[in-house]
């Protein structure tokens, strides 16, 4: 199998392993960027000789101003790689991230349920609990 032949087939497999849905997002120097989940789990990223599995993370950096900060979990250099074990260590590092950012959820005060990070506001209130208590006068 050529070189060209191994990429497509990564990108078949990343779709197919990563939490539904899979968001593909081509960028410079053509890198590759798979976003898998809602909320986001895990990130992806492909070059023409690497893959960097990501566990999704994020700052609010104003009210108004979320910023990812995906937290690195390992990266292949999948040209040098056979292919069973390329297929393997991936599968792990996909596992390995969508298990840190599901351990990453909290609950909700409110309704109690798990919810990512990004989505509670200080007093540990949901998105959705704190828009249904408020009250427009």
């Amino acid at each position: 199998m050529d070189e060209s032949e191994r990429y497509e087939q990564l990108i078949a497999y990343l779709n197919s392993q990563l939490p539904a849905p899979v968001e593909e997002v081509e960028g410079d120097a053509g890198v590759r960027q798979f976003l898998g989940g809602d909320p986001v789990e895990v990130v992806v990223r492909l070059t023409d000789t690497s893959v960097a599995v990501s566990e999704f993370a994020g700052v609010w950096e104003s009210p108004f101003a979320f910023v990812a900060r995906p937290r690195r979990v390992g990266v292949l250099n999948w040209r040098r790689l056979p292919e069973n074990a390329l297929l393997s260590a991936l599968s792990a590092l996909i596992k390995g991230a969508r298990e840190m950012r599901l351990a990453s959820y909290q609950a909700c005060r409110s309704c109690e349920r798990r919810t990512a990070p990004e989505y509670l506001y200080d007093t540990g209130v949901c998105q959705a609990c704190t828009d249904r208590q408020t009250v427009i006068h």
